[in-house]
């Protein structure tokens, strides 16, 4: 079987101003909305071994979990930060799903 990518340059750089101008214009609050917007766009685009990829993640769902992340990363003085990227990332693959 065979895997691939679908996406292209102009669709990430559309993708990718979308999620700038969501954070920015929501002074961070937009950011779990953001990250869905980015990997539904990825999952989209990406077929493994035959199969679409889709993500099934909500900007809501991340909400608590971001907010959580960040007041540890607070409490800690930063070192929770360090779990952070490994949590986003488990939180992705929890909500990506083949068809």
């Amino acid at each position: 079987m065979e895997s691939k990518f679908t996406g292209g340059l102009l669709g990430l750089i559309g993708v990718s101003i979308l999620q700038y101008l969501l954070i920015v214009i929501t002074l961070g609050f937009g950011t779990p909305w953001a990250v869905c917007i980015k990997e539904r766009w990825v999952a989209k685009h990406t077929i493994i071994d035959g199969r679409q990829v889709v993500f099934d993640g909500k900007g809501g769902q991340l909400f608590g979990n971001f907010i959580k992340w960040e007041l540890l990363s607070i409490i800690t003085l930063g070192i929770y930060s360090f779990w952070l990227g490994i949590n986003m990332k488990k939180w992705v693959v929890k909500h990506t799903h083949l068809v």
